[in-house]
């Protein structure tokens, strides 16, 4: 009977000490993720808070205990998400798998993607989150009207003139529709650029939305010059596959005000940074920003 009992103390300790080894799992918070490589990843962009709030998630520099937690309570094999398109659940994603430990990937889980819309492919990219949905989205994500189109490149012309910069060498990643507040009126989201010169690039970002005239006008718009020699490849044609070019990703609705949030995604040589805008009256205002380390270049 004593060895019996001095069996299980010792089972005891060695599965208290090894419990005390393997880092627990995260405690389940609201998570939204950035769906890229062609439906074939999920990336954190941060968690969501009260009132909408936003805080940062893990990125590859994070500690390997923190990464551990976060993989084994998001990333575990089978989960699944909800997938965002134009705002609205539009099929899931399903984690495949997933190393906290894996050298250049450790911030994301390998999933596969199921949608009930477009594709997810290059510059068609996505949103996933665990969130409860109060208000969903219009579902509205398309391309523009003809008529839309050449109102908005007038809007982006004027502002390359205003730059100094010849408009008649306008290139675009894309330029997508959306209904982000259910008023049955598009707003744009758009990624432009131009080459001022062999070896260098204007790249433009931009929201905008119609006026009370019925005209498009910017809500927000960001334009800046990137020199050859300031990219780590010193080969200005690499930002032209989209790198340092700020991209949609799509919109969701994180305070509930029936409001949606736009997403955005900025990739870089080293990792990825991403946005998320909030109109503020007849403006759009950062919200939150996170920029994710992943690996040296």
């Amino acid at each position: 009977m004593k060895s019996l009992l001095f069996l299980i103390l010792i089972l005891g300790l060695v599965t208290a000490a090894d419990a005390q080894r393997r880092p627990a799992a995260a405690p389940v918070k609201t998570v939204i993720f950035a769906v890229l490589n062609d439906g074939k990843a999920i990336e954190p962009i941060g968690y969501i808070g009260a009132k909408g709030s936003m805080t940062p998630a893990i990125d590859g520099a994070s500690e390997a205990p923190l990464l551990t937690a976060f993989h084994r309570t998001y990333f575990a094999k089978g989960k699944m998400f909800p997938l965002i398109f134009g705002g609205k659940v539009a099929g899931n994603v399903t984690v495949a798998s997933s190393d906290p430990r894996g050298e250049c990937v450790n911030y994301l889980a390998n999933v596969a993607t199921k949608t009930t819309r477009s594709a997810l492919k290059g510059n068609i990219m996505a949103l996933a989150t665990n969130a409860k949905i109060a208000k969903p989205g219009s579902g509205i994500r398309r391309l523009p009207t003809p008529a839309e189109r050449a109102e908005i490149e007038t809007l982006v012309r004027e502002t390359l003139i205003k730059n100094a910069i010849s408009s008649d060498i306008a290139k675009y990643h894309n330029l997508t529709a959306l209904d982000v507040n259910n008023d049955g009126q598009a707003d744009m989201v758009g990624s432009f650029w131009v080459e001022p010169s062999a070896t260098e690039r204007e790249v433009l970002f931009f929201i905008a939305e119609l006026g009370a005239d019925k005209k498009y006008r910017f809500g927000y718009s960001e334009s800046r010059r990137i020199k050859q020699a300031e990219t780590l490849s010193e080969d200005i044609k690499d930002v032209d596959t989209g790198v340092y070019h700020e991209r949609l990703l799509d919109i969701f609705d994180v305070d509930g005000d029936g409001d949606s949030e736009i997403f955005s995604y900025v990739m870089s040589f080293e990792g990825a940074g991403f946005n998320v805008y909030k109109r503020q009256g007849e403006i759009w205002a950062k919200h939150f920003e996170a920029s994710n380390y992943h690996c040296g270049y």
